[in-house]
């Protein structure tokens, strides 16, 4: 089956990630005791060992395949260790809504930039109106949403670069994981792998950060909720929609990520959106649209090429082999 055929269930997927990840910020509001650090490094880092865990057996067949690809694992490994620690931080200084709409609109952009560097190709148009149109509503909810978390006056710049590490990261391990996949490493060895060391080089700074997350069973039941849900759960789907879609189209997708935090925010923690907020919620909507409609095709045979490069092509390593 082609990577075109299931474009559509892998857009899906990335989407169901970016729900299950807008949950994140509401569900921290209640362990309010524990700090950013040790929020991310519990999150992505006992999420990404269970990922390396589940993925144990393929690990060990593709053991020679992954040496001969360590750079690209530790690099893709460095990227998830940095990854929570600068995005929940980035919420703790800036605020939820603008620490989320810079790290996670952000990173389409570094993603593409990768994808450029890497192949000497620009992303399509329709690629580029679909993050203009996202970026667009994620601001809007982000100028729309009371800035909760922030620190003070003196911390949105901080909070602001912050989240642009966040996006890099994230365009980073996207990219990393792509490539490995393209380059025939199963999609569970792939993943395993750089969530996995990920996972373990985050484990230090949960063991420095963690002692809040034990204070009540509030907080441990949080903690297992973030870890298991939307980062075990979530990155499986991730992992399962970059066998078929470029990172810069998936990161794009995950522009769903603050629509959802801020219809939680409204409905279960009771904060107010304005009508600007709802339009930048119906302007993700509408990115999706735009990147997820079908691409038009020349008329032809049966081997015609298609009238343009499809985003939800497999990416430009080749394609994925079976995991």
């Amino acid at each position: 089956m082609n990577g075109r055929s299931n474009s559509p269930l892998a857009l899906a997927a990335i989407a169901t990630t970016a729900v299950l990840w807008g949950t994140t910020g509401t569900a921290a509001t209640f362990s309010p005791g524990v700090g950013p650090l040790a929020a991310g490094a519990a999150a992505l880092g006992i999420g990404g060992i269970l990922q390396a865990v589940v993925a144990l057996p393929e690990l060990r067949r593709r053991f020679r395949e992954l040496l001969g690809h360590r750079g690209l694992v530790v690099a893709g490994a460095v990227a998830v260790f940095t990854y929570p620690l600068a995005f929940y931080s980035s919420m703790h200084l800036a605020g939820v809504a603008v620490g989320t709409v810079v790290s996670l609109g952000s990173a389409p952009l570094f993603a593409g930039l990768i994808e450029w560097m890497t192949t000497g190709r620009a992303p399509s148009a329709r690629w580029f109106a679909s993050v203009v149109v996202g970026v667009v509503g994620a601001v809007l909810i982000s100028t729309a949403t009371a800035p909760t978390g922030a620190e003070g006056p003196g911390s949105t710049v901080p909070g602001l670069l912050l989240g642009l590490l966040a996006g890099a990261s994230y365009a980073v391990y996207s990219w990393v994981a792509s490539r490995l996949m393209g380059a025939g490493v199963g999609r569970g060895a792939a993943m395993g792998s750089v969530f996995g060391l990920g996972g373990v080089l985050l484990l230090p700074v949960l063991v420095v950060t963690g002692a809040p997350i034990l204070d009540s069973v509030q907080n441990v039941a949080v903690a297992a909720y973030m870890a298991l849900i939307p980062m075990f759960l979530g990155y499986v789907l991730f992992g399962y929609g970059l066998t078929r879609l470029r990172p810069s189209t998936a990161t794009t997708v995950t522009l769903l990520e603050p629509a959802v935090a801020a219809a939680l925010a409204v409905f279960v923690v009771g904060e107010q959106l304005s009508g600007a907020g709802w339009t930048g919620v119906a302007l993700i909507g509408g990115s999706l649209v735009i990147l997820g409609a079908p691409s038009p095709m020349r008329r032809g045979g049966r081997g015609g090429r298609r009238g343009g490069r499809d985003d939800a092509a497999p990416g430009p390593v080749g394609r994925p082999s079976r995991p």
